[in-house]
């Protein structure tokens, strides 16, 4: 077993750095998000997911049109009774002889049957309006997932810019302190300085070894994570472009996100799916009116008759009224009901989720561009500050030990720069994704979108027939209505049930 784990350890090991290994795609962040809004896994299957969630539509028109369906049956039967003897007649009459008394008999049916609803009290209706509406909510919930996606690359971008930054930066450090050590071997050997300034460039460069090898790891990390989310290897990326539909009001990024949100907005056509789920489950109490017909025909076969053929044909209307079933109808419009609820106070609880959402991002947006701002005159003060001092120690003002600590300033600053830069990028496309915002038609103008809008327009009339309007507005008649749930949120359930819930459902079961 642990041979096997090494195996597949390798195994993925070899895999990522082949995937690091090959050539670059996606050099700009419009490429990268091109590419991964094509191949990436994780919005593939939520797209698959999503078709499949449009076949429930057809499934629940399927309820308007008729249904056709051929039974046959074949049977065998043999009779045995008991032997019969000889018997012998008087007179000249003949005798009648023995014989054994076993009937064997084959026979053959087939019906064909049809049946059609005209009229169930708008459960089928009930039905379409939910399955639409749970469409809806699956095509915000792709939504997200795109935004999430999307936002990953986004991060994985900057974050492969920022550590190539940190490695140039770690790399241009340890060339200064190579050069450094250089000159305090050549200043101790003429008794400028003293062995203790030699030491301390020593373990500066020893330091600025360990750093780079940080840097280098991390940056294969991001590297890694940047190939799985991307679907490619990063090579020579260039300067992100700035995001598009920055707010610079948080009352307005707070009013778009209310609105945008595929979190809100996917709960606020949950609700209307648990709307119209509460409706069909009061149709229950409602008649149902539906035709059938038949024809069908059998043929016995025995040993007396070769053919017996008969054929019936019955057709009929048919009216159900349901008067009592246990409870069960006023069971299912209570649990209805209260999912109806249920979904209206997960729209309450993603509206605070976006309040907290935009918030922070917001808080971060203007947090970061202080933190730039301070960084870049950060790097330009140490720029200046580390060449001073550099001067200065070779007319004898200043020691190695601050020539050291001035370039390890300026580094600093230089990497605090770089992640500065990284975190403010990063903290804009939280506040768009917290907003609703980031897609990739805004980000990469020109890409081909995935519109799941197509597919579900495609499936929705799958197998319809010419009178599947006619009867979806017989089924409308008199059906329970569709009332927002949070018009009886307040009152009790009994109080709720017997008025008929949201609707005018009956109060007895």
């Amino acid at each position: 077993m642990f041979k096997r784990s090494r195996a597949l350890a390798s195994v993925a090991l070899v895999a990522i750095t082949a995937s690091l290994a090959m050539p670059a795609w996606a050099e700009t962040l419009q490429e990268a998000i091109a590419l991964a809004y094509r191949t990436n896994p994780t919005l593939q299957a939520q797209r698959a997911q999503q078709r499949a969630l449009d076949e429930t539509v057809p499934q629940a028109r399927a309820g308007l049109r008729p249904e056709l369906g051929v039974s046959s049956n074949s049977t065998y039967t043999r009779r045995d009774a008991p032997d019969s003897p000889a018997v012998d007649l008087p007179g000249n009459l003949p005798d009648i002889p023995a014989s054994d008394n076993i009937s064997e008999t084959d026979s053959v049916s087939a019906t064909v049957s049809l049946s059609q609803t005209l009229y169930s009290g708008g459960r089928i209706a009930r039905g379409i309006d939910a399955a639409e509406a749970s469409v809806r909510r699956g095509r915000e919930n792709l939504r997200g997932i795109e935004q999430q996606v999307l936002a990953s690359v986004i991060q994985a971008y900057v974050d492969v810019q920022r550590d190539m930054e940190i490695l140039r930066i770690r790399e241009a450090n340890l060339s200064v302190l190579r050069r450094q050590l250089d000159e305090s071997n050549a200043r101790f050997e003429v008794g400028e300085i003293t062995r203790t300034d030699v030491s301390q460039s020593e373990a500066r460069l020893a330091q600025s070894e360990a750093d780079l090898a940080g840097a280098q790891a991390q940056l294969s990390v991001s590297r890694a994570a940047y190939a799985a989310v991307v679907g490619q290897a990063p090579a020579n990326l260039e300067t992100p472009p700035a995001l598009p539909g920055i707010p610079t009001d948080f009352d307005v990024a707070l009013d778009i996100g209310l609105v945008e949100n595929p979190g809100v907005v996917a709960a606020q056509y949950d609700l209307q799916a648990a709307e119209a789920r509460h409706a069909q489950a009061r149709s229950a109490y409602m008649p149902t009116v539906g035709l059938s017909s038949s024809y069908g025909g059998s043929t016995a076969i025995s040993d007396f008759d070769l053919s017996d053929r008969t054929t019936q044909f019955q057709a009929g209307v048919s009216v159900s009224v349901p008067l009592f079933t246990g409870g069960l109808n006023r069971s299912r419009v209570a649990q209805a009901l209260e999912q109806a609820n249920a979904a209206q106070i997960e729209i309450e609880r993603q509206k605070r989720t976006v309040l907290q959402n935009v918030s922070s991002a917001y808080a971060n947006v203007i947090s970061s561009r202080s933190q730039l701002q301070a960084g870049e005159a950060g790097v330009r003060a140490a720029r200046v500050a580390a060449e001073g001092v550099r001067q200065e120690q070779q007319v004898g003002l200043r020691t190695t030990l601050d020539v050291l600590n001035g370039e390890l300033e300026l580094r600093s600053a230089e990497i605090n720069l770089a992640v500065a830069t990284r975190n403010q990028y990063v903290a804009q496309a939280a506040l768009l994704s917290a907003m609703g915002r980031l897609s990739g038609e805004a980000l990469a103008p020109g890409i081909d979108i995935y519109d799941a809008r197509t597919n579900a327009a495609r499936v929705r009339n799958r197998g319809g027939l010419p009178w599947d309007g006619v009867i979806e507005t017989l089924d409308r008649i008199v059906a329970p209505g569709i009332t927002p749930a949070n018009d009886t949120e307040e009152a009790p359930i009994d109080t709720r049930l017997k008025s008929g819930g949201t609707g005018t459902a009956p109060t007895a079961d």
